[in-house]
């Protein structure tokens, strides 16, 4: 880790539960390594965190930013820590409209009012090669147990579709699917089913991390899924162990909104972070 080792602020931040560290390095270089985000992302010795995302000065926008899960390793979508990031940005600016870059992409985010926040998380990637896939084949109903529906939201996402959410054990279901070789890059894990006319609940297994409360490209993808299937319509609720997301498949792209939450802010000590040299 390439620091001065001066205290390091962070800020904690949720959506629906889906819990962030942010660190800020629009001014102050900070170089993030597996090793860092691994450290900061123990809830015992360390802050805790579903993602690690990283704030940076962005050459055709207002921020980039990068996220890494618990595990250490990076993904390049991450839809509640930038309606949350960009909450912060938003406030911080006064503006009600803000365009943010990412691994996956340009994304909009546009100010929902009452704390929530819209993102365009970009259109879905519906090829095998694009979620990817590691053959070619139809997305829509994998040749594995349960038919679930591949969706790229920059991040792989294969959805199941169930009778009853609640039943399943995703604990159990979430780690065998996230490595199954179909998925060269692993997957996150979704287990719906549809409670009432344009309205699913959905459970998450999140690559790198495991069962949250709650995952905006989850809730994309599972959107999508829903539609291509004919389940719902293209503008839908989604509920999650934390909350609710409304999605909607645009002609330009997924957008989510959802509520935000800046929990509190802290400072990485000295101490701690020599502790990790």
């Amino acid at each position: 880790m390439d620091q001065d080792l001066a205290p390091l602020p962070f800020m904690k931040m949720h959506g629906l539960g889906n819990d962030f560290v942010v660190l800020d390095a629009r001014a102050r270089g900070i170089d993030v390594t597996p090793s860092l985000a691994r450290a900061l992302g123990d809830r015992h010795r360390g802050v805790g965190f579903d993602q690690l995302a990283l704030i940076e000065p962005g050459r055709d926008s207002d921020a980039h930013l990068t996220f890494y899960n618990s595990d250490g390793s990076t993904s390049a979508a991450c839809g509640n820590a930038t309606r949350c990031i960009a909450r912060f940005l938003m406030d911080e600016t006064g503006r009600d409209r803000l365009f943010l870059t990412t691994d996956r992409g340009a994304l909009e985010a546009v100010d929902a009012g009452q704390g929530a926040v819209s993102v365009n998380m970009g259109h879905p990637q519906l090829l095998w090669s694009e979620v990817p896939l590691a053959e070619e084949m139809d997305t829509l109903e994998l040749p594995i147990d349960g038919a679930p529906t591949a969706t790229g939201m920059g991040n792989p996402h294969c959805t199941f579709f169930v009778p009853d959410a609640e039943a399943v054990a995703l604990e159990e279901v979430g780690p065998r699917f996230e490595h199954h070789p179909l998925y060269p890059e692993r997957t996150n894990v979704q287990v719906a089913s549809l409670i009432g006319e344009d309205r699913l609940r959905m459970r998450v297994w999140e690559r790198g991390v495991g069962v949250t409360l709650a995952s905006g490209s989850s809730s994309c993808a599972t959107a999508v899924a829903a539609a291509r299937r004919g389940l719902t319509g293209r503008a839908v609720e989604i509920v999650l162990d934390g909350g609710t997301l409304h999605v909607e498949w645009r002609e330009d792209g997924v957008w989510m909104t959802g509520g935000t939450a800046h929990v509190f802010d802290g400072v990485l000590t000295r101490d701690w972070l020599e502790a990790l040299e």
